[in-house]
């Protein structure tokens, strides 16, 4: 049979609630006591259940990680990092995909908080002043979105797109285009911003093809778009748009990148599988994930907390086969 708090309690020489505090509140415990018990709970291999660890914490031991497509490589890659960290805690994580449907979102994340301690939003798609209502009723942490006063971990979005930018002006490429995802998407808007200063520092072209899935079919569909805007190279949104604009070129005869230049963000796994190998920007998502757990469970041990905490990740570009030299006029 497992050990119960009783038995620790009674080969510690203490009662059962100061082994509950010595566990939960050892700051409320005195020194040697402490030692007594924590001797005890090695002894004995003692370990509370979750059940009774929350009532005497208040906390369930779950947090919640909500994001837009789990089908997503990359929303895949930040729910590893975030289970990982949670798993070295010993907090269980719900996961919810919200489908990229922007008005589910709310309903989906108000849901999922009555039953967690608190929330990793990733790359919500709701407005501010949604994302401000939610984090007054409970714990939330952003990732790759900043919203006033909501701790969280983003991504240097505006760097990275300067880094692809410059490499395409270094193989000859002066007519550039550019594949959004969707309108509602934080780093579209950063992703756009940064492409305009980069073209702008380096005198080139740049046309905006528009708003697509962020999606192998939004890829597909935007491929004919990139073709008739008369650029050389072309950057996506992500390495699944990239893929998929990959495919639709391939099918009409078009060549990359002896033709047309392409580059992704994020390098997902396909991305290297790709033919030709994608060059794209290389986001770490899983620290971001472990990030945004501790940034949540330091929140939740000091709830009363004013500080806006957040941090910022750096991309790699990582060049491939889909970049060459532009072609001649």
């Amino acid at each position: 049979m497992p050990a119960t708090i009783r038995d620790v309690a009674r080969l510690a020489g203490v009662s059962p609630s100061t082994v509950s505090r010595a566990l939960s509140m050892p700051e409320m415990v005195n020194a040697a006591t402490r030692v007594r018990v924590a001797a005890a709970v090695e002894q004995l291999g003692y370990q509370p259940n979750r059940a009774a660890r929350g009532l005497i914490t208040g906390r369930t031991g779950n947090i919640g990680l909500v994001v837009p497509d789990l089908a997503n490589p990359f929303f895949a890659s930040v729910t590893k990092g975030v289970q990982a960290r949670a798993r070295r805690s010993d907090t269980a994580v719900f996961v919810a995909d919200t489908d990229e449907d922007v008005t589910a979102e709310v309903g989906l994340v108000r849901a999922l908080s009555k039953q967690v301690d608190g929330l990793i939003l990733c790359s919500p798609r709701s407005g501010d002043a949604d994302l401000s209502a939610i984090a007054q009723d409970t714990n939330v942490v952003l990732v790759n979105r900043t919203a006033a006063g909501i701790p969280g971990i983003t991504y240097d979005n505006e760097e990275g797109m300067r880094q692809a930018v410059a490499h395409l002006v270094a193989l000859g490429h002066r007519r550039l285009a550019w594949v959004g995802g969707p309108v509602t998407s934080w780093s579209t808007q950063h992703r756009g911003i940064g492409l305009e200063n980069a073209v702008a520092d380096h005198g080139v072209e740049l046309s905006r093809v528009g708003h697509f899935g962020p999606t192998y079919e939004g890829g597909m569909a935007a491929a004919d778009q990139v073709v008739a805007s008369g650029a050389t190279a072309v950057i996506t949104y992500n390495d699944l748009v990239a893929i998929g604009l990959l495919a639709r070129l391939h099918a009409r005869g078009i060549s990359v990148p002896g033709d047309l230049s392409v580059v992704g963000v994020d390098d997902i796994a396909m991305s290297r599988m790709a033919r030709p190998a994608l060059t794209t920007v290389r986001l770490p998502k899983q620290e971001a994930g472990r990030i945004a757990v501790e940034l949540l469970l330091a929140l939740l041990d000091d709830p009363d907390s004013t500080v806006d905490t957040r941090g910022t990740l750096h991309g790699e570009l990582i060049v491939r086969d889909s970049t060459g030299p532009a072609a001649s006029p």
